[in-house]
C-alpha cells in the first residue's frame, strides 16, 4: 500500500511533464547555440596580455611589479576615523592609509639610517679629549 503523499497539491492526476533543463548530456538545439561576437572577441584580445612579450607571465600582476598586498584590521572608532578624514581631503580610505604606511616606513627608515651614522661615529679608534682639558696647570706640579 503506498503512502500518501503530504507535499503534493491534489492527486496523482494533475502532474505535469517536467522540461529537460539544462545538463550536461542534454542535446543542445540550434537555437541554444549563439552565433560568435567577433567584436567581442577582438575586444578581448586586445584586453589579453601578449604571450610574446613574457612567456613565463600570467599577465596578472604586471602593473604592480613586486607588489602584495596586506589587509588591515581596524577597531570601528579608528575605522570610522580614517574614513572622516579620507572624506575630508577627497581620497579612499585606502589610499590614505597607504600613504600613511609608506610615509611612516620613510621616516623610520631615515630615522634608522641616522642611529645608525651617530653609532659608527662612536666606534671610532680616535680619543677625543675634551676641549677645555689643557687649560688648567697639573696640580702638585710647580
Amino acid at each position: 500500500m503506498p503512502l500518501p503523499s503530504l507535499g503534493r497539491l491534489g492527486s496523482r492526476t494533475n502532474l505535469k511533464a517536467v522540461s529537460p533543463g539544462r545538463h550536461r548530456n542534454a542535446v543542445k538545439t540550434a537555437e541554444d547555440q549563439v552565433a560568435e561576437d567577433k567584436e567581442l572577441t577582438s575586444y578581448l584580445a586586445a584586453l589579453a596580455p601578449d604571450a610574446d612579450a613574457d612567456p613565463g607571465s600570467t599577465g596578472t600582476g604586471k602593473r604592480f611589479g613586486e607588489a602584495q598586498v596586506y589587509q588591515l584590521r581596524m577597531n570601528l572608532i579608528a575605522s570610522q576615523q580614517l574614513k572622516d578624514i579620507a572624506n575630508e581631503r577627497d581620497i579612499s580610505p585606502q589610499a590614505l592609509a597607504q600613504e600613511w604606511i609608506l610615509e611612516r616606513l620613510s621616516w623610520e627608515g631615515q630615522a634608522a639610517s641616522a642611529q645608525d651614522r651617530r653609532h659608527s661615529d662612536t666606534m671610532t679608534d680616535e680619543f677625543q679629549f675634551p676641549s677645555d682639558s689643557f687649560d688648567e696647570p697639573l696640580a702638585g706640579r710647580r
